[in-house]
């Protein structure tokens, strides 16, 4: 069973930084044909808080939580390698990141909608297309 792992960014060594982007750019640029900026400049701010599953074949399972400049938490960059799916790995990231009381924004890719749901996630606005034809929709889950 793949190992939970949790660090913000300045915490990061260059090997788990590179796992964590080698997964995020097989499964969003590669796998799923969006060739756009995987490099945003945020993974390594202080407040930048990384969640992931690993095994002895790298990393799994992954999300990460910034903090917007209005105090509210985005979660993004949520991912599972194709051989890992199934196993409820993303799940257990979502729990694990939402222990940190408040309120949280992502933007879903529309077929995931009901996992997010599942979290206390409401779709907020019309769905969207980005630049890469991927449909989404912004989410947000108030404080408890």
């Amino acid at each position: 069973m793949p190992t939970l792992h949790d660090a913000f960014g300045p915490e990061l060594t260059a090997a788990q930084l590179h796992d964590i982007l080698r997964l995020r750019v097989d499964v969003f640029v590669v796998e799923q044909k969006a060739a756009y900026p995987e490099l945003d400049g945020r993974d390594l701010r202080p407040d930048t808080r990384h969640l992931w599953f690993a095994d002895a074949d790298g990393v799994t399972s992954y999300l990460r939580v910034l903090l917007d400049p209005d105090g509210v938490r985005r979660i993004g960059r949520v991912v599972t390698a194709a051989a890992a799916r199934g196993q409820g790995l993303a799940a257990q990231l979502m729990d694990a990141a939402l222990t940190v009381p408040g309120e949280y924004v992502l933007d879903a890719q529309t077929y995931v909608q009901g996992f997010y749901a599942r979290y206390g996630f409401v779709a907020e606005g019309a769905e969207y297309t980005d630049d890469d034809g991927i449909p989404h929709i912004r989410m947000r889950r108030l404080p408890a």
